[in-house]
């Protein structure tokens, strides 16, 4: 089993598809690495050798966020609009839509389970 950022990557998939279990790895970064370190499309994690899977790490490592980093910066650019007390970050501290979404009807969840108001029976 490969292990690469942190995460052990499934066996049997296709590299380009297996890469995609590290968080800040989608579709596209997936296709790219695949191309910088020079792998066939069709080939899969267990038929890597060492080599291909270093090069694969080194790639990741020298030129993307991911993982942990990538989770610490997230965070504290919330953090950040929370103390600011822009509107973004008022969103974020109540745990409603960040980015317009009407919460008349909907927005379940961001606010969770709907909760039964006390006194409205007919």
């Amino acid at each position: 089993m490969a292990r690469i950022a942190g995460v052990n990557i499934p066996t049997n998939k296709r590299v380009e598809i297996a890469l995609r279990y590290i968080h800040g790895i989608g579709p596209a970064t997936a296709k790219e690495i695949c191309e910088k370190v020079g792998i066939p499309r069709e080939r899969r994690v267990h038929e890597l050798t060492d080599s291909e899977v270093i090069q694969i790490r080194e790639t990741i490592d020298r030129d993307y966020v991911v993982e942990g980093d990538l989770r610490r910066d997230v965070s504290m650019n919330i953090k950040r609009l929370m103390d600011l007390g822009c509107y973004r970050g008022l969103r974020h501290r109540r745990g409603l839509p960040v980015r317009g979404q009407r919460t008349h009807t909907n927005a379940r969840t961001r606010k969770g389970p709907a909760r039964a108001i006390a006194g409205k029976k007919k």
